[in-house]
C-alpha cells in the first residue's frame, strides 16, 4: 500500500512514518520546509515538498504518486500553547483550506482512503466522559469554539465524501518527545516559571495520548472500518489532579490557585472555560477495532472517578 502522509514532519507524523516504514508500507511525507524534509528523509520515507495551500501543487504531487491512503497531519501550531491564539487563525486556514486541496486531490485521483486528525478533547460529553458520536464544544468561547467549529467542519467534510473511506481520529492531548507536555516541552517552562495556575474548581477533565500510542493507532486504522475514532489513553484526568501531578513530576513549582474571578479578569474567559468545562472521553472504538492499547501517563495522577 502507497501512502502519504501530509504534514508527516510533526511530532505525530514522525513517529507514524517511522511505524510505517516498520510495517513496510511504502510511505511518502509532505513537508513544506527544508527541516521538515531532511527530517523526513533521515527515517527513510520519500520526501515530498509541498505547502497544502498551494492547490495545483499538491493536486500535481497527487498525480504523480497515486497513493493508496492519504493521512492529513497538517499542522501550524506554535511553539508553546501561550501563543496559541495568536497562531490559531493560520492553523485554520492550513487545516481548512490546505486540508481541503488536499482531500480534493486525493478524491480526483481516486485515493481510496483518507485519515484525517481530528479532536478528542473539545468534546461535549455532557458533563460525563464524551464517545466517538459526541458533537464538539462549538459553543465554546473564543478560540476553543473555532477550533471546535473547525474540526467539526473537518469531520463533516470527509463523512460527508461518499466516494473515499474516510477516517476522522480524535485524539486526546498529545505527550511524548516534541511536544509541550514532556520534560523538555514548552508547557514545562512556563510551569517551572510559575505562569501556570490553577484555576477555580479546575473541574476539566483531560484526556491525553502519548504520540507513539497515537501513531500506532493510526497505524491500525489503515486496515480498520472506516469512521470516528476517539484516541485516547484509560486515565481521564480532572484538571486539579493533573496540574499539580505534572508540575511534581517536572520539578516545577505547586501551582499558585486562582478564582475564576480573578482570571477571566487577568487571563480571559478562555483560560477559565479551559479549565473548568473540558470533558474526557473514552476509547472503546479504539481499542476494540484499532487495537489500541495506551500507555500509563508518566505523571501518576488520580484518574477520573466517572471511568
Amino acid at each position: 500500500m502507497k501512502i502519504l502522509v501530509a504534514g508527516g514532519s510533526g511530532a505525530l507524523g514522525l513517529p507514524l512514518i517511522a511505524r510505517l516504514r516498520q510495517a513496510r508500507y511504502a510511505v511518502w511525507g509532505m513537508a513544506h520546509s527544508a527541516r521538515g524534509q531532511a527530517a523526513l528523509g533521515a527515517l527513510g520515507a520519500g520526501v515530498v515538498e509541498g505547502n497544502a495551500l498551494e492547490r495545483s501543487t499538491v493536486f500535481a504531487i497527487m498525480e504523480r504518486l497515486r497513493p493508496d491512503c492519504v493521512v492529513d497531519q497538517l499542522t501550524s501550531l506554535p511553539a508553546s500553547p501561550f501563543d496559541l491564539p495568536r497562531q490559531l487563525p493560520a492553523d485554520r486556514v492550513l487545516r481548512l483550506q490546505g486540508g481541503g486541496n488536499l482531500l480534493d486531490a486525493a478524491r480526483a485521483c481516486g485515493v481510496r482512503r483518507y485519515i484525517q486528525q481530528s479532536c478528542g478533547f473539545y468534546l461535549d460529553g455532557g458533563g460525563g466522559l464524551a464517545h466517538d458520536t459526541s458533537p464538539l464544544k462549538t459553543t465554546a468561547p473564543g478560540h476553543m469554539g473555532e477550533s471546535a467549529r473547525m474540526y467539526a467542519t473537518l469531520e463533516k467534510r470527509l463523512m460527508d465524501a461518499q466516494d473515499i473511506h474516510g477516517t476522522a481520529l480524535r485524539y486526546g492531548f498529545f505527550y511524548g518527545p516534541r511536544t509541550w507536555y514532556w520534560p523538555d516541552g514548552a508547557f514545562t517552562t512556563h510551569m517551572r516559571q510559575a505562569e501556570v495556575p490553577l484555576i477555580g474548581a479546575g473541574a476539566s477533565v483531560l484526556s491525553f495520548i502519548h504520540v507513539e500510542d497515537a501513531a500506532q493507532a493510526t497505524v491500525s486504522a489503515l486496515s480498520a472500518p472506516p469512521g470516528v475514532y476517539t484516541v485516547v489513553d484509560d486515565q481521564p484526568v480532572p484538571m486539579h489532579a493533573w496540574l499539580p501531578a505534572y508540575a511534581r513530576w517536572v520539578g516545577a513549582p505547586t501551582p499558585m490557585h486562582l478564582c475564576e474571578q480573578d482570571a477571566c479578569a487577568s487571563m480571559g474567559v478562555e483560560s477559565v472555560y479551559y479549565q473548568n468545562a473540558l470533558d474526557g472521553a473514552c476509547n472503546h472504538s479504539a481499542r476494540a477495532l484499532l487495537g489500541l492499547a495506551p500507555r500509563s501517563q508518566p505523571w501518576g495522577s488520580a484518574g477520573f472517578a466517572g471511568v
